[in-house]
């Protein structure tokens, strides 16, 4: 998420950058703010270089920061940190990110607020348009590698269809993959819908897919901005470019504890709008949009500056997540989802040699 769309593929839950998904990374959380530190080579830091980063990270949390208090809190804790010395024999660039990654954490419990080290330099952004020509097509030609998120299409016994997304690539380029996806699945007796592994992206994209599940035009989400105001409002479309899958047929979204930011959007979004079944783990818990902000030639931070608030439930899947409506192991997901759907054309079939081919398939599932 950020707070104006840019004219590349960066989205507002997620960078997808180059880098980024070179090294099937995003900024979204500890444990992987940890993972990513320990594949790249240390280096040191001099105390006036350090200052400047601390200086820096809180000058940009007090300007940015969706919580301007919880911004306030981080720099007096910052501030006693310095007075107690706590900070003097830090000379390693990964052990002052680990030390403000825990102490941002503590103040805010927010996923998407990350300080991240880079061993190599960080760009600094660019007037040059030629230059953000050439990295516009590099993050276009990495994205087109990964079909615009669009994972895997299948079609299950019994008329099942399925889809894997492993991300909600930027709507303008996204769209006509989704539309061919949402064509071949669109005869399908259900669909199932794979979101174990999404990590984020383009909440436009989430309207967008959103779209074909629904027969008419319909508010989604707001995006809200520190004072509290509606900074953008989300809705379906009224038209799609693929065939509209529509709100009879049953539709069930697999989750995990990985589904993450845009996939959290779209899964809490139509649970609530009561037209999708969760099945699978509760989801990471990260509902809060973005930029990312350069430091220094080694550090940057992304900083949430919006939030989502759904219009039914009047709050969101921040440090929650999404509750799935049918409890499983995410590993057992896309087999109990099957399970239910057959289970539901059991019930329903009158051919007496059908029921029992649908029995077997659920026994073998």
């Amino acid at each position: 998420m950020q707070t104006i769309k840019p004219t590349s593929c960066l989205t507002k839950y997620i960078r997808t950058s180059v880098i980024a998904l070179a090294v099937s990374f995003t900024f979204t959380g500890m444990s992987n703010a940890d993972q990513y530190t320990r594949q790249q080579a240390d280096k040191s830091i001099t105390a006036k270089q350090k200052q400047g980063i601390i200086n820096q990270l809180i000058t940009k949390m007090n300007q940015s920061y969706i919580f301007p208090d919880k911004a306030k809190a981080f720099e007096r804790l910052v501030r006693e940190k310095e007075t107690n010395g706590d900070y003097h024999n830090i000379i390693s660039s990964q052990k002052l990110e680990k030390i403000l990654n825990e102490q941002l954490s503590s103040v805010t419990n927010d996923g998407h607020l990350v300080l991240s080290y880079s061993e190599h330099e960080v760009p600094t952004p660019s007037n040059d348009l030629e230059q953000t020509k050439l990295e516009q097509n590099a993050e276009l030609k990495m994205m087109r590698s990964l079909n615009w998120g669009i994972e895997k299409i299948e079609r299950f016994s019994f008329n099942i269809g399925y889809l894997e997304l492993s991300m909600f690539a930027d709507s303008e380029h996204a769209a006509e993959t989704i539309a061919a996806a949402m064509t071949m699945v669109s005869n399908t007796e259900a669909l199932i819908i794979d979101l174990r592994f999404s990590r984020g992206g383009d909440p436009d994209t989430v309207a967008l897919l959103a779209s074909y599940f629904l027969d008419k035009r319909t508010h989604l989400s707001n995006m809200l901005d520190r004072e509290g105001n509606v900074s953008e409002q989300m809705w379906s479309s009224n038209s799609v470019r693929g065939k509209r899958y529509g709100q009879q047929r049953d539709l069930y979204i697999l989750t995990s504890q990985d589904t993450y930011s845009a996939a959290e959007d779209f899964a809490y979004t139509l649970k609530h709008l009561k037209r999708a079944t969760i099945i699978g783990a509760t989801t990471g818990g990260g509902a809060h949009p973005g930029d990312f902000i350069r430091l220094s030639p080694h550090f940057e931070v992304f900083i949430p500056s919006e939030r989502s608030l759904n219009p039914i439930t009047k709050t969101n899947w921040e440090g929650k997540g999404v509750i799935p409506d049918i409890r499983v192991l995410s590993e057992n997901a896309l087999n109990t989802a099957q399970v239910v759907i057959l289970n539901k054309l059991k019930g329903s079939e009158q051919d007496p040699r059908r029921v029992e081919r649908i029995k077997a398939r659920i026994a073998k599932l």
